[in-house]
């Protein structure tokens, strides 16, 4: 009799006889992985070099170094370093705090920030500290009666363990605490996570950005590299130790483990690990799915948020409070925009698609070995190769009309757009819908800002004219396919800027009245806003259906595909990344980028004058100049410099930003800020040959705290190890 997989339910239980029973060690090869923490005394650390027991790393029962990892609401991940709630994360991770605390006769996020005292310590507005205090795998209790329930049935099973289990957990936890239970791939795994959130956030020392973003986007994501990265916080609660908004009676809070500190210095080859808050990997995808992301997605999302932050910067240069007000987000899509670049490049010239067929071609010749495996997984690539064909025949359309419009950037027209929809319909609002909308309306009309949405309005109108035969919109080729050229970008400008820029829909009220109007007059008044908008709607419409269908396939299916692949393998896989704690290892090591060229795994302060130009983005300040010039390095020089950044294999991914790279002692040597470009693409595949982590070098961030910040008192409560460094606080632990 044929054996069929027809629940995901099934699947699940199949995978989990099938990690009971393979013992070939996890997913990877060399340093990749990004592991749970209760995957870590399964990993073959003391052989790599750890000096220290896993469950001194992570215990479930808390005192684990795991217990200082914390995550900022910004993305980014921190750690506790003091007794006294001192946190230690990016430069680039604290810079929203110093951009909210600027003005324009003081910008901090310019000539960064010192406290002199705790009194001083500004409020970080916007950031809360998130504690991971309980990790468990709760895949058993989830699936849990689930074994014969297919579709809808089995979706709403699964949702309701999740439900009742979050319900049960949550009234046994402390009142601080809030219980979350997590999918990870694709419901291979369901995980509890017990969290604690800190609302009261003080920035304590940054440094300029000179020193902070040395380098600026020439040197993003590039070795060699001299950026001192880093930012002091402290998180505060009230005087019982309960979270609480900001207030100038809370006091520090006192962590159950904080790290501590060793300056002595790292060597090549070094063993390290570290820890954190890795926000997103799709590495278990099908071939199809890396061939989208490297010729569509990624290379349309490079072009998007290039137009965005040249939006931004339009603005400011008329408006100097504006220009201080975006810096943040200017900073991070020019972030990103390197990440796609480069990711599309790291795809093509690994050939990770082309390995993933190859990969494919070899479990399909062992599924037909086997008369058992032909059951299981004998319709899977065809399958697949089906599914994918069809949805992503419009991938380029759909990327592009799956983000436009835009409440955020495009307010104005996602309001009209709604209206006329809503018009269109035959909707009449009651009077309450009427004062409910208005206030929707004024909600996002509060910090619109017309030049972005004009521009990001014509950016979407020029890459629907640019969509290949069969892609394009009737929505903008009804409106614009008479013009040519310039004629057309003109017009297509005219357009954006009669809903952005003009009178038409400039208040809340001038929207509402559109609810009165009926679909004649709306016709008769706003003739080419309504054709487009009508288009539009049916062209959305149709690709939610598509998308609909799609993912309600294709998760079955790569739920079978992970498994397969992992029972050919003898692996336990590794979960993808989600934001949740993770730990990662690897050792210190440079990597050649390409023929005849060898990078060391270290810089230093020399490099930093080296580079120096005078001129932004290369403009080192003059004291950290005659710091080197004069030797005046304290505690923390080395062969007549100081240590600034260094690489690691370790393997991480956005929100690692901040993670502590730790020695085999579990001692704090560094601080994670950024990958190298040939390593781009991480999310998707990990490269032993080309991945690294840039970190800064726990020496030069103490180095530039006391001897050019004058901010040394902030050092004094921690616990400092190595050469020259006496203990300043009495043990790791706060009781």
């Amino acid at each position: 009799m044929r054996f069929k997989i027809n629940s995901v339910s099934t699947l699940v239980l199949m995978f989990a006889l099938i990690l009971s029973s393979v013992s070939f060690g996890f997913a990877g090869r060399f340093d990749e992985g990004m592991f749970t923490p209760d995957q870590i005394a399964r990993l073959p650390l003391a052989k790599r070099g750890l000096k220290i027991k896993p469950s001194d790393i992570y215990n479930p029962n808390g005192g684990g170094l795991s217990d200082a990892i914390v995550r900022l609401s910004v993305g980014c991940t921190a750690e506790f370093v003091s007794p006294e709630g001192l946190i230690l994360t990016n430069h680039h991770c604290g810079f929203d705090a110093l951009v909210s605390a600027s003005t324009t006769q003081r910008n901090y996020a310019e000539i960064g920030y010192k406290a002199d005292s705790r009194a001083t310590e500004l409020p970080a507005k916007g950031y809360s500290v998130f504690m991971t205090q309980r990790v468990e795998d709760v895949t058993t209790k989830i699936t849990h009666g689930t074994e014969s329930l297919t579709g809808d049935e089995f979706a709403q099973a699964i949702k309701k363990n999740i439900d009742d289990l979050q319900a049960k957990e949550q009234a046994k936890a402390p009142k601080t605490s809030t219980i979350r239970i997590q999918t990870l791939n694709s419901g291979f795994f369901y995980y509890l996570y017990q969290t604690m959130q800190i609302k009261d956030v003080r920035l304590v020392y940054a440094p300029p950005r000179n020193i902070g973003v040395f380098g600026g986007d020439p040197d993003n994501f590039e070795w060699t590299r001299h950026t001192g990265d880093f930012t002091f916080l402290r998180a505060y609660t009230a005087p019982d130790g309960t979270s609480a908004e900001y207030s100038p009676s809370n006091v520090p809070f006192r962590p159950k483990k904080f790290l501590t500190i060793n300056i002595g210095g790292l060597r090549e080859n070094d063993f390290v690990f570290l820890m954190g808050y890795p926000g997103g990997t799709t590495r278990y995808r099908e071939s199809q799915s890396i061939d989208f992301a490297q010729n569509v997605n990624f290379p349309f999302l490079n072009k998007y948020l290039a137009a965005r932050s040249s939006a931004l910067r339009l603005i400011g240069e008329d408006d100097e409070a504006k220009r201080i007000k975006f810096q943040s987000e200017i900073a991070n899509l020019d972030n990103y925009t390197k990440v796609y670049e480069g990711s599309s490049v790291s795809l093509r010239r690994q050939n990770v698609a082309a390995q993933r067929r190859e990969s494919e071609a070899k479990f399909a010749a062992w599924v037909n070995a086997n008369p058992q495996r032909r059951a299981k997984y004998g319709e899977l690539l065809p399958s697949l190769q089906s599914l994918t064909s069809e949805y992503y025949r419009t991938a380029q359309s759909d990327v592009v009309l799956q983000r436009f419009p835009n409440p955020a950037l495009t307010p104005v027209f996602k309001q009209v757009y709604d209206a006329i929809l809503s018009v269109n319909q035959g909707k009449n609002l009651t009077q309450a819908e009427k004062q409910q909308k208005l206030t929707e309306v004024q909600e996002a009309y509060k910090d619109r800002e017309p030049v972005l949405e004009r521009e990001v309005i014509k950016f979407f109108l020029r890459e629907m004219a640019n969509l290949p035969a069969g892609q394009k919109f009737a929505a903008t080729e009804n409106l614009f396919n008479r013009f040519q050229g310039k004629e057309r970008r003109s017009a297509e400008e005219t357009f954006a800027e009669s809903i952005a820029e003009k009178e038409n829909f400039d208040t809340p009220e001038k929207i509402l009245r559109l609810y009165d109007m009926s679909a004649g007059d709306l016709q008769k008044r706003y003739p080419n806003i309504v054709g487009f908008v009508t288009a539009l709607g049916q062209e959305r419409n149709a690709l939610a259906a598509r998308t609909a269908r799609f993912n309600g396939a294709i998760d079955r299916q790569r739920v079978l595909y992970q498994q397969g692949m992992a029972e050919m393998k003898g692996i336990r896989p590794y979960p993808d990344a989600n934001s949740t704690l993770r730990f990662t290892y690897g050792n210190v090591r440079g990597y050649s980028p390409r023929e005849a060229v060898k990078y060391s795994p270290f810089t230093t302060l020399k490099g930093v004058i080296e580079k120096d130009t005078g001129v932004e983005p290369f403009d080192a300040p003059q004291k950290l100049k005659d710091l080197q010039r004069t030797q005046n390095f304290g505690r923390f020089g080395a062969n007549g410099t100081v240590p600034v950044n260094f690489l690691s294999t370790t393997d991480i991914i956005g929100g690692n930003s901040g993670s502590p790279v730790l020695n085999a002692y579990g001692e704090q040597v560094g601080l994670a800020f950024d990958g190298n470009y040939e390593g781009l693409g991480n999310d998707i595949f990990y490269d032993e040959d080309f991945n690294r982590t840039i970190s800064v070098d726990i020496r030069y961030v103490f180095f530039v705290t006391e001897k050019f910040g004058d901010a040394g008192w902030i050092l004094k409560e921690m616990n400092i190890k190595g050469a020259n460094a006496a203990p300043r606080a009495k043990a790791a632990t706060a009781e």
